[in-house]
């Protein structure tokens, strides 16, 4: 359970959906595959759903959204795909053979439900927050965290990055993005 006080921790770090969304559209993103989960929506997903120039897929479960972030890199469009944490931990065999194996960009933020705001991912009492990071390094997938408002300036480069390389990136979104 989320205190009032520790969720308004959560937004002090000033992490904006609107600078997030800003800056997929310039990297091109047309599609954002989605699984809701209670880090992103408010500051993200919703928001998202009202972009003209962004598609939002709703898909049930994240291995359906592997696939077809997969698909979009076929067809030369770029798409992010949009879960929580336990959800990756669920789809990592598709991640493996899809993203990692085949090579492809598939680009994908993570909310991490229940982070505390004053620890490192590795230092948080959840256990499937604190093994992310080892589990991406093992894989050979390069990351990010997003927590900062200034952390959001990396998302451009990193896309971009993901296309050019034809490899995975993954954000780990560590604090809920305000909604303004």
């Amino acid at each position: 359970m989320v205190t009032v006080s520790a969720k308004s921790k959560l937004h002090e770090s000033g992490l904006a959906g609107v600078e997030i969304i800003d800056q997929l559209r310039r990297s091109k993103i047309e599609f954002v595959v989605a699984v809701p989960d209670i880090v992103t929506c408010d500051g993200l997903l919703w928001p998202l759903t009202n972009a003209a120039d962004i598609t939002v897929v709703p898909v049930c479960k994240e291995d359906e959204g592997v696939s077809i972030c997969a698909a979009m890199s076929y067809c030369d469009r770029r798409a992010l795909l949009l879960i929580q944490h336990t959800g990756f931990l669920d789809s990592i065999n598709a991640i493996r053979a899809i993203a990692v194996e085949y090579e492809l960009p598939i680009c994908i933020m993570v909310g991490l439900q229940g982070m505390e705001p004053d620890r490192k991912l590795k230092d948080s009492d959840s256990y499937g927050i604190r093994i992310m990071e080892p589990i991406l390094d093992a894989m050979g997938i390069d990351h990010g965290t997003l927590r900062e408002a200034e952390d959001a300036k990396m998302i451009t480069a990193a896309i971009d990055g993901a296309y050019t390389k034809s490899r995975p990136f993954v954000f780990l979104i560590g604090n809920s993005p305000s909604s303004s």
